[in-house]
């Protein structure tokens, strides 16, 4: 029986990429859907290809193994999630489209400092490349842990499956596939989370919560709220923000988006707690499968199996995302510009091949069994989050705002980022995204200058609000 709710899911997902496959008629229906998403599939697409496994499996393992302290990471994304719907969405979504209808985050960047080198561009899609493929990889990790666990697999067929499943239909589908997809996964996954919790509160064994890290001192406090930073450089949620169908739609989309998230993520925590009462801190061999043995446990077997692929809809629905963004960058930010007649056959076609090459070399790096999905996601998250975060922001809201410091600025969030993780103890055990984040924005700031480029932006947005608003 649980083999019938998790094939019953993956039917479903295999009609809908078939849908948006006949949708799909040109490289730009493939890589932004042509700009027409409704408001609730944006907010709910945006929150699945954010969350990802890690609100299933990284965050209630850390809460079972960490304390509840760790619940402080959902605080500051939820804020950094309010923070970009309410300061980005709709800015980004106007620049966009004025600047020559900008498809990809690279695109806007080399567009909005009028680059001629489009030095912004290729350097922001090499940084999408890099930790995107290892953010698809903690995704990989998530889709192997959960074959292992359910399915008694081998990890690294469970790997290789996983790879399989996700490319059939992204690959096909594009944009449209992803993003439709994520608006059901993402629903699959709050009623896992829902059910999950409430069952096991219900039946948890009274007594303390047994984790040892109940309270958090003041770096890790910092460290967790940090976390929301990281939303104003997340290329695969900034997408969705491009691709909404008119700015007038983002306070509805960010009101479904917020809900969704406090749902999900608060139910996520309350199973890492009702886990520990469970099993205790120690009790199971890898923390990260508590949701998925506590659903086991709980559940009768179709409904289990239906949890099962709630937890696959949570890694598919970022690593679709990422896939897509990442093969988009390549194609039509390195690729087009080397090969401006190349024909939009061959680019969908490249496209194509772009995702399933990302996907391979993200599954090679997912090989060791023992990784841990958070920590992943963790040193994905800040380098994407410094790289593109004060860049945007920048971009979006300071005139000022120079091709010399825009690609300074995103080298240096990255650098900092990388050699951050790689440093512990003392100040060091900082998470990276704080210092990598202040490092670029000052650089930034540091190189700014006054730009006509950027005053003829602005004067070209504050008309289109002016024609939203007659």
């Amino acid at each position: 029986m649980m083999t019938a709710g998790f094939f019953g899911y993956l039917a479903i997902v295999a009609a809908i990429g078939f849908h948006a496959l006949r949708r799909t008629r040109s490289a730009d229906d493939y890589v932004i859907g042509g700009r027409r998403l409704s408001a609730p599939v944006a907010a709910l697409s945006a929150g699945a290809s954010d969350m990802s496994g890690w609100l299933l499996l990284g965050l209630p393992g850390a809460v079972l193994l960490l304390g509840i302290g760790e619940a402080w990471i959902v605080v500051g994304l939820v804020i950094g999630a309010w923070a970009n719907w309410r300061l980005v969405a709709a800015q980004l979504r106007r620049h966009t489209e004025a600047l020559n209808g900008a498809v990809t985050l690279p695109q806007y960047f080399a567009a909005r400092v009028a680059s001629k080198t489009r030095l912004p561009a290729m350097l922001a899609t090499v940084l999408i490349l890099l930790f995107f493929a290892i953010y698809t990889a903690a995704g990989f990790v998530a889709g192997a842990k959960l074959f292992t666990t359910t399915m008694g697999l081998d990890y690294h067929v469970a790997l290789w499956l996983g790879v399989a499943v996700v490319l059939a239909y992204t690959a096909l589908g594009g944009f449209l596939a992803v993003s439709w997809t994520d608006c059901f996964q993402a629903i699959l996954m709050m009623a896992a989370l829902v059910a999950v919790a409430v069952l096991a509160t219900a039946n948890a064994p009274l007594g303390p919560f047994v984790a040892s890290g109940t309270t958090i001192g003041a770096l890790a406090l910092v460290s967790s709220l940090a976390w929301g930073l990281g939303y104003f450089g997340q290329p695969h949620v900034l997408a969705r923000f491009m691709a909404i169908e008119s700015p007038r739609l983002v306070p509805w989309a960010r009101r479904t988006n917020l809900v969704w998230m406090v749902v999900a993520s608060s139910a996520a925590v309350i199973v890492g707690v009702a886990g520990s009462r469970f099993f205790g801190a120690d009790g199971l061999a890898d923390p990260e499968t508590v949701f998925i043995v506590l659903a086991g446990e709980l559940l009768t077997p179709w409904l289990a199996g239906v949890v099962v692929a709630g937890i696959l809809a949570a890694v598919m629905s970022t690593v679709d995302s990422q896939l897509l963004v990442a093969s988009t960058a390549l194609v039509e930010d390195l690729l087009r510009p080397l090969a401006p007649k190349l024909h939009e056959g061959r680019r969908l076609a490249a496209s194509r091949i772009t995702v399933a090459v990302i996907a391979i070399v993200a599954g090679a790096i997912a090989t060791d069994p023992d990784s841990q999905v958070l920590g992943l996601v963790a040193y994905a998250w800040a380098g994407l989050g410094a790289s593109f975060g004060p860049a945007l922001l920048a971009c979006l809201f300071w005139r000022r705002t120079t091709e010399a410091g825009l690609v300074a600025g995103m080298a240096t969030g990255a650098a900092v980022a990388v050699a951050w993780h790689h440093l512990s103890g003392g100040l060091f055990d900082l998470y990276e995204m704080v210092p990598a984040f202040l490092a670029a924005g000052l650089v930034i700031l540091l190189l700014g200058r006054a730009q006509p480029r950027g005053r003829a932006v602005f004067e070209r947005i504050e008309q289109a609000r002016a024609l939203e608003s007659a």
